[in-house]
This record gives C-alpha cells, sequence and structure tokens, in this order.
C-alpha cells in the first residue's frame, strides 16, 4: 500500500511539473438527409428506376491555439464523397482525417501546410481545372472533399491580401519511369481586395508539371478568371464566376496529345434563409487519335434554410433543397443529352 501511495503521489508531483499543453477545442456537424432522385437519358428507353436515399454524416473539427499565432486544425469524418454515408444493410462509418493542417497566423500574413481546406463550394476554379468536362454540381467539393495537399502563404499587398499555394496533387515520382520531382504540382495565385463596394478577387491556377484529370490523363492546363461579389441592401448578396480552362499540348512528344478549352459561368445569389445560383459550362476538345469531344451543361441549386434551433451551443437547420443538371455532348461522334433532379431535406445541427 505504501508503494501505490508514493506512486501516485509521485505522478501526481509529475503531471504538475509537466510543461503546459495546447488545448484542444472541439466542433462541428451532423446531417441526415433524405434525397429523391429523377434521371433521364434521351437515348436510353429503360432510364433507371427512380431512386430515394437516405444519407448521414458526422463532421468532427479540432483546432488547437499554440501561442504566439501559430495553430493546428483537423477535419474527422469519413473519407467518402460529400463524407456521407448511405443507409444500406452492410453500412459502416469510418472516421478519418479528412482535412489536417496547421501554421501560424500573423499581423500582415500567415502561412500554413498540410491537407488545407479550398472553399470549393464558393470557389469553382477547380472544379474547372480537375473536371473540365463536367464542371457542374461542385465535383471538387464532393469527391476530393474539398481539400489539397499543399504549402500556402498569404499577405496583405496593398489594400488587398495576395494568396498564393502549391498544390501536390499526386505522388507518383516512385514509378520508374519518373523523375524525383515528377509528381503533379499546380501552383494557385489568388488577390482578393474590394473596389468600392465589389469584393473583386482574381485568380489563376497554373499546372506545373503533367497530371491527370477527368478529361486527359497527362496534361498541364492553365485555369484564370475572377469571383466577384456585392452587398444589396441588409440581407441579400450577389456574386458572379467565370473562369476559363485551356490545354494547348496536341504536338508535342510527351504528355496527352490533346487540345482542349472549356470554361465556366456562375451567378448566385443569398437572400436571408434562401441560397440559389445557376452554373453554366462549356467544354471543347481535339484529339491526336481523331476523337473529338463536346459537352455543355446547366446546374441549378436552390435551398431555404429554416433555423429550427440557435443559441450559443449550436443550432438545429431544416433545408429542402432542389438540385437539377442538365448537360448534352458529343462523344465519339454520338450525340448524348442527360438530366437528373435531385429534391432533398436536409436535417442538420452544428456544435
Amino acid at each position: 500500500m505504501k508503494k501505490m501511495l508514493s506512486l501516485v503521489f509521485a505522478l501526481v508531483l509529475l503531471a504538475q511539473a509537466a510543461p503546459a499543453t495546447a488545448e484542444i477545442k472541439w466542433g462541428g456537424d451532423a446531417q441526415v438527409r433524405m434525397r429523391g432522385q429523377f434521371e433521364d437519358w434521351d437515348d436510353i428507353e429503360d432510364d433507371g428506376k427512380d431512386d430515394l436515399k437516405y444519407m448521414y454524416r458526422l463532421r468532427l473539427k479540432a483546432s488547437a491555439d499554440l501561442g504566439d499565432g501559430y495553430f493546428a486544425k483537423a477535419l474527422i469524418s469519413r473519407e467518402s464523397p460529400g463524407w456521407f454515408s448511405t443507409v444500406e444493410s452492410e453500412d459502416s462509418f469510418t472516421l478519418g482525417v479528412s482535412q489536417l493542417y496547421f501554421g501560424r497566423m500573423m499581423e500582415n500574413s500567415h502561412y500554413m501546410m498540410g491537407r488545407l481546406p479550398l472553399n470549393s463550394l464558393n470557389n469553382p476554379i477547380f472544379d474547372l481545372t480537375l473536371y473540365p468536362d463536367m464542371p457542374l454540381e461542385i465535383p471538387t467539393f464532393l469527391y476530393n472533399n474539398d481539400r489539397v495537399f499543399g504549402f500556402n502563404y498569404g499577405t496583405k499587398v496593398g489594400s488587398g491580401e495576395l494568396n498564393a499555394t502549391l498544390c501536390v496533387l499526386n505522388n507518383r515520382s516512385n514509378e520508374e519511369w519518373d523523375d524525383l520531382l515528377d509528381d503533379t504540382y499546380a501552383l494557385h495565385v489568388a488577390y482578393k481586395t474590394n473596389i468600392g463596394t465589389v469584393t473583386i478577387e482574381p485568380q489563376i491556377l497554373a499546372a506545373l508539371t503533367d497530371g491527370g484529370n477527368s478529361a486527359a490523363c497527362e496534361v498541364a492546363p492553365i485555369t484564370f478568371g475572377a469571383n466577384l461579389s456585392t452587398n444589396i441592401g441588409d440581407d441579400t448578396k450577389v456574386s458572379v464566376s467565370g473562369f476559363y480552362t485551356t490545354v494547348d499540348q496536341l504536338g508535342d512528344d510527351e504528355g496527352s496529345q490533346k487540345n482542349y478549352d472549356g470554361y465556366l459561368f456562375r451567378v448566385k445569389a443569398v437572400h436571408g434563409p434562401v441560397v440559389a445560383w445557376l452554373d453554366y459550362s462549356d467544354y471543347d476538345s481535339e484529339c491526336a487519335c481523331g476523337d473529338n469531344d463536346e459537352t455543355s451543361g446547366m446546374f441549378v441549386w436552390a435551398q431555404y434554410n429554416l433555423k429550427v434551433h440557435e443559441s450559443s451551443m449550436g443550432t438545429f437547420t431544416l433545408s429542402p433543397t432542389v438540385r437539377y443538371l442538365a448537360t448534352e455532348g458529343t462523344f465519339d461522334g454520338d450525340d448524348e443529352e442527360y438530366s437528373r433532379l435531385r429534391t432533398e431535406l436536409w436535417a442538420q445541427v452544428t456544435f
């Protein structure tokens, strides 16, 4: 007994003498979603069955203040499209580290590194770069879980802020035919400032090495454009986004023998609890093999957010949502048309 008491006493003294550690703050959200999905293919007699899905997700957010502006943050959730699981007979929900980054915030500058959040829900430049032939319906947010591995530095320049991020899109330098620095790198540069009551953010996302996307395996696209936003009255915000992407590698000795051009245009409005936007995209490609593809499409998002409960501890929100996608194009000489309607009811809590 004396030995046990001595051990406990020693542990107490050791705990008091241990150096201080950062306090981890926890938050997050949980959501249950009911979705009705209705598809239509113009060239298929049997369009397939209409579908009703039940979905759910949990996202845990951790942050730590390390002092002197240093910080660390993480997002823990399931590694699936949109972090969602669907109700199935053998369903499982395995948590993983979706985002993990740390750095330092200073008075006029900052830096961070790791799996960085992209805010791609409000900034479609990565949608057009990674999914040039189908950038509609927020594919980067859904399929890439709104993150990229990279190194970011930002600083105040004039009246605005300049941000530069070196993105590592994949790791393939261990292949025997690749050089040590032949991973897929891209540089994203953005400058955000205000001109009167308008916020403008010109951007460029340039691939530094060849890499793959939804349209080709070995391409180095350049994408550029801008986001503009302004407030109308006290509770209405209107934004416009326009981006253009291009690849010119038809005559290259290496990489994909392909040219393509595409653009994405978005108009978005937020009025109180109502959120709505319209996307339009167009894509044309020319391949050395003779297969030339063209596709264009439209996407509409409309949502009403009803706050059932709100307090300093968290919120409970119901959100009826409608998402409509319509595309048409020519693939290998064949014309195709497709449309999909999704009607959803979201129930979400934040904490």
